[in-house]
């Protein structure tokens, strides 16, 4: 049983049915739907096929749609006159232009009045390097320190200037409103900057009575700057890569991923690292030794999740990517689990409540009794989650009667979710337990098992009770 889950994106190269159906086979966790690429129709397929899937496999498959966010993008580019020198300048203006080497417009046209001379401006994931030099009206002139090939949409980044965009564009209202009445299971939340941002797509989403989960994907360098809030507003974290090498300096940012999830770690929030994690896989059947010691170190670093881009978007291999993915989990899991329990991740002091003691004593009494499993009554999501962050050796069984619970924890650490109606008594919900467990070949009749449950099985947040139970011994 493989414990960190894969995320892969779908794109033009995995949205068939046969081929998500593969991918799942495949051990695909979480399904992102990019919605900076593709139309809601082409994603509102997607999802249909993804909920049959899961379905007729009867195993929790969760759903994460994607913001483009705020993103800044040259508009089009004259390919005739694309090659900008390096040593030259260029010129951004406010009007939209066909744009060449030596003129631009973008999709964000403000920015010209809030860069200042001297900021950098990053085009193309860094490509291309332009220094602000001088504002004008309308315009902004830019010495190119690194020149190269200027084309359509292209990003622009913008690391030394705090811009007014907003957190949310209007296709990201129009996305939201989609995922939330599609019912999709995580939300991801582009260039979050600061805790406002989160908070403005919460009162969107209560406006809407959508129970989505948040995910921050953390790109900017604002986002380090007030990473314990956003964390804290925050229902899962994305350490994005991506724009996050092209914001800061590149050599931080290892430095970087590794404290995002030493925080969540410690905040017991899952983490996803995502990113160019096995990018030479677009279009080779084999990764390089860098990008397995990447997934490994992400994992062995405790990292809930790790994702898949253009590897299984747009590329050759995408069921090949998902395999090679898993491979590399299940061996740094195996050397993990060898480790001493002294290695075992801390968990902050702010989560020592009571349902938090009943999971210390859980450990000690899972190893005292050689158990098989963890199970838990859960009913938000809440005793699974904090079980996965303290990194158990046994397989965490989580049983809802809310579906959505069990789809949000398919992206957490060590966590299989089973949906059941609510038991009426302890005794019920052990007898369902046994069922399960027997037939997933989970574990066996004389196996031994710890439990946390509650004496109020309706009411989320009321487990109060640790039981040590063999399974068939009612």
């Amino acid at each position: 049983m493989i414990r960190t889950k894969t995320i892969a994106t779908i794109g033009p190269a995995s949205r068939s049915a046969e081929m998500l159906e593969k991918l799942v086979a495949a051990g695909v966790d979480c399904l992102r739907l990019n919605f900076s690429h593709g139309t809601l129709q082409q994603h509102g397929e997607v999802l249909q096929t993804i909920r049959q899937l899961a379905e007729k496999r009867q195993t929790p498959l969760a759903v994460l749609g994607d913001l483009c966010g705020p993103k800044i993008r040259l508009d089009q580019i004259d390919p005739q006159r694309a090659q900008l020198p390096s040593d030259g300048r260029l010129i951004l203006q406010k009007e939209p232009i066909l744009g060449n080497n030596q003129r631009v417009s973008c999709s964000f046209p403000d920015l010209i009045d809030e860069v200042e001379p001297g900021d950098r401006l990053l085009i193309d994931d860094g490509n291309i390097l332009l220094l602000a030099e001088e504002r004008k009206s309308g315009e902004l002139i830019c010495h190119c320190v690194r020149g190269g090939l200027l084309s359509d949409h292209k990003g622009i980044n913008l690391p030394d200037t705090d811009l007014s965009t907003p957190a949310l564009t209007a296709k990201d209202e129009i996305d939201l409103r989609w995922a939330a009445e599609n019912q999709l299971d995580y939300l991801a939340v582009s260039f979050v900057r600061r805790p406002e941002d989160l908070q403005l797509v919460r009162q969107k989403l209560a406006a809407l009575n959508s129970p989505l989960a948040v995910v921050s994907k953390i790109e900017k360098p604002q986002a380090i700057t007030h990473l314990a809030e956003i964390i804290a507003l925050s229902d899962a974290i994305m350490v994005a890569r991506g724009d996050l090498g092209v914001e800061m300096e590149l050599a931080q940012v290892p430095l970087l991923q590794k404290r995002i999830i030493r925080e969540c770690q410690r905040a017991g929030k899952p983490v996803i690292v995502a990113t160019q994690m096995l990018q030479s896989m677009v279009s080779s059947a084999v990764p390089t030794r860098a990008e397995v010691s990447d997934v490994a170190n992400a994992i062995y670093d405790t990292a809930d999740a790790v994702m898949l881009s253009a590897e299984s978007a747009v590329g050759q291999y995408p069921v090949e990517v998902v395999a090679t993915m898993n491979r590399i989990a299940a061996e740094t899991e195996n050397y993990l689990r060898a480790q001493p329990d002294v290695l075992l991740p801390e968990v902050a002091e702010a989560n020592r409540t009571i349902l938090a003691a009943l999971v210390r004593s859980a450990r000690s009494l899972a190893s005292q009794f050689d158990c098989k499993l963890i199970a838990a009554w859960t009913q938000s999501g809440v005793t699974a989650r904090l079980l996965s962050k303290h990194r158990f050796r046994q397989p965490i069984i989580a049983l809802t009667a809310n579906p959505l619970t069990r789809n949000q924890l398919a992206l957490n650490y060590g966590v299989w979710s089973v949906c059941t109606p609510m038991p009426s008594d302890t005794l019920d919900m052990l007898r369902r337990l046994d069922d399960i467990v027997t037939a997933q070949q989970w574990a066996r009749p004389g196996d031994t098992i710890v439990v946390l449950t509650g004496t109020h099985f309706a009411h989320s947040g009321a487990n109060n009770a640790l039981l040590i139970h063999q399974v068939g011994d009612l």
